[in-house]
């Protein structure tokens, strides 16, 4: 089973309107869509499209919160979250005429220490049965900057495989427990490494340095011309055919989700490279975010190149 853990879950409100926005004017939405948001429940929905076991936890609270588990339920996705005495936040993206976004994103609400304390409970149990962990996105106020360190130590003391696809600080301190896999980009990179990163050697560089540190997979996404890959084997590119991109948001979700995927199914750092370039073009060829088309994927699937650059 593949878990993900979403710390700081929200409802997703796309609001549709004919307008442009404009501040003081009365706005009515033409349409709207609701969605279970955050990056870890993008990556639950592709890994139930491809076909794997899946479970979401994190923190829910309030009448939000009793929503997000129904729009979960509704994408059939199962659910072990604590439930918090504070309420889950929205978070809304307003898309005018033009298709120009403008987004709202509310803060997460403050959990307790027992609050914090029931997860890690559940978290240890939840390990037992799980074979792959996933962890994304920020964390709610309350938590320590080294939340994300801590969960991973519990899961490689049970010898799980633990993906983190986080920033700022929680990336910085949950690289310190060395998880099987990260997704930096070249801003993240830097941060962690206090450099300046100008041009893909520097790039290549940075994912081998940071693999070098005890990091078994490194993965940066080339935006259209597909991810880089840093493991033992080797420095490898996966690219992706051209194709007409819809969207773009969700995609780096759904090449952890993919890549979860493939460690699940024991499939090599390049076999999951591959799926993973696939499965993530295939995202950026549908409007919904972490959703994809299982025959597009097969179909670019026979299409991606994989290039080993260098062997390390």
């Amino acid at each position: 089973m593949i878990t993900t853990i979403t710390l700081n879950v929200s409802v997703d409100k796309a609001y549709h309107i004919k307008e442009t926005v404009e501040s003081g004017k009365v706005i009515r939405v033409a349409s709207c869509n609701m969605t279970a948001g955050g990056k870890g429940l993008n990556v639950s929905r592709v890994v139930q499209i491809c076909g794997e076991d899946i479970l979401a936890t994190g923190f829910v609270g309030g009448h939000t919160g009793a929503l997000l588990e129904d729009l979960l339920a509704k994408d059939q996705i199962k659910s072990r979250f604590i439930h918090t005495k504070s309420e889950t936040r929205n978070c809304i993206n307003i898309l005018d005429q033009n298709n120009v976004s403008t987004e709202f994103l509310e803060p997460g609400a403050p959990v307790s220490k027992e609050e914090i304390d029931s997860f890690l409970q559940e978290y240890d149990k939840i390990l037992d049965e799980s074979n792959v962990i996933t962890i994304s996105g920020s964390a709610p106020q309350g938590l320590e900057k080294n939340i994300y360190q801590v969960l991973i130590e519990m899961a490689k003391k049970k010898d799980k495989k633990v993906i983190l696809d986080a920033s700022g600080d929680l990336l910085k301190e949950g690289i310190k427990a060395c998880p099987t896999m990260i997704k930096p980009n070249s801003e993240e990179m830097e941060n962690l490494l206090g450099i300046s990163i100008n041009n893909r050697e520097q790039i290549i560089e940075s994912a081998v340095k940071l693999h070098k540190s005890g990091i078994e997979v490194v993965v940066v996404s080339l935006g259209g011309e597909g991810a880089l890959l840093v493991c033992r084997d080797g420095i490898y590119q996966g690219k992706p055919p051209k194709i007409q991109v819809v969207n773009t948001v969700g995609c780096g979700d759904s090449m952890v989700a993919a890549f979860a995927v493939g460690f699940e199914r024991g499939y090599t750092p390049v076999e999951s490279l591959k799926y993973a370039v696939s499965v993530s073009a295939a995202n950026a060829l549908t409007s919904s975010t972490g959703n994809f088309k299982t025959d597009y994927a097969d179909e670019i699937f026979e299409k991606v190149e994989i290039t080993k650059i260098a062997q390390l």
